[in-house]
């Protein structure tokens, strides 16, 4: 077991092939975490072992985990227990991309995916995501890099690791959307917005977003909208702790209405300052702003 005060903080990065791990693992790298790539899990406790009892201690340790064999899962979960174990509760990172997305980006560096075998590159993608799914399931932070290019999927990394500092404070991302673009996948709760009346619908309002005052001060004052933010804060007042007794350091609140323009991102602004105001660190993104 670790006999040294100096424990450190590790993050493993884990997630679906050609999801942009590497650019994950350079970012923190960036960020004087101390990264090792394609790490077997069996080592994982070992890492924690050597990182706390060197004389200068590593503090931050991030660890590329990918998928090498059909044990991977069992593997993976043995290793977090072990670490668990010894005092070391690791965080995982999960990262998510669509099949378009990862065909794609196969495509282009002419490379095959690393399951599929004899078969096409759409198999390979699909043996892994079924592999992969209980990782996923479980990971304390999982992010959808479909669409993103690495600058963006840098910034996503800067924005929940650039000032960590391993402690347990619960970091949220409010995200809103339209419906009719499809659900996000990372999201980790989802409400729904449109039980109130539609701002498209008032000929002013329309070409407005819910960022403007008027557009805001029409949603909040619909009936059941304060009501609603008084209900949903309070359960996210009995979530955010019990994430932090269970170790979750991450949640993505979705916030949805028909089209993402003015009823989920008032309410999404809205849930983000009551957050602030339980003292939980938030970013706010708007999926679906200016798509239309």
């Amino acid at each position: 077991m670790t006999t040294d005060t100096n424990v450190p903080d590790i993050v493993i990065v884990t997630g679906m092939s050609g999801a942009g791990r590497s650019t994950a693992a350079k970012a923190l790298e960036d960020l004087d975490w101390f990264v090792v790539d394609n790490l077997p899990p069996g080592l994982l406790a070992t890492m924690a072992d050597l990182g706390g009892r060197v004389k200068d201690a590593v503090p931050r340790i991030a660890v590329v985990v990918d998928v090498r064999s059909r044990a991977f899962t069992e593997d993976l979960h043995t290793a977090i227990a072990e670490l668990e174990a010894r005092g070391v509760h690791p965080r995982v990172v999960f990262l998510e991309a669509g099949d378009p997305d990862l065909v794609r980006r196969f495509e282009s560096v002419r490379r095959p995916h690393p399951l599929q075998g004899d078969g096409r590159l759409v198999d390979g993608i699909a043996r892994e995501r079924d592999l992969v799914r209980e990782v996923r399931a479980e990971a304390d932070l999982v992010i959808d890099t479909s669409g993103l290019n690495v600058h963006e999927l840098r910034a996503k990394i800067v924005s929940f690791f650039g000032t960590d500092t391993g402690g347990p404070s619960l970091r949220a991302t409010v995200v809103s959307f339209g419906y009719k673009y499809g659900l996000p996948v990372d999201a980790d709760l989802v409400v729904d917005c449109r039980f109130l009346p539609n701002p498209h619908w008032v000929p002013e309002l329309r070409p407005k977003t819910g960022r403007d005052a008027d557009v805001r001060d029409y949603v909040l004052g619909q009936s059941g909208a304060k009501e609603f933010l008084d209900a949903y804060t309070e359960v996210l007042r009995l979530l955010a702790a019990g994430y932090d007794r269970e170790g979750k350091h991450y949640v993505t609140l979705a916030v949805g209405c028909t089209g993402g323009k003015h009823r989920s991102v008032a309410m999404a602004e809205q849930i983000a300052a009551r957050l602030r105001d339980e003292g939980i660190e938030v970013q706010v993104a708007h999926r679906d702003l200016g798509r239309e």
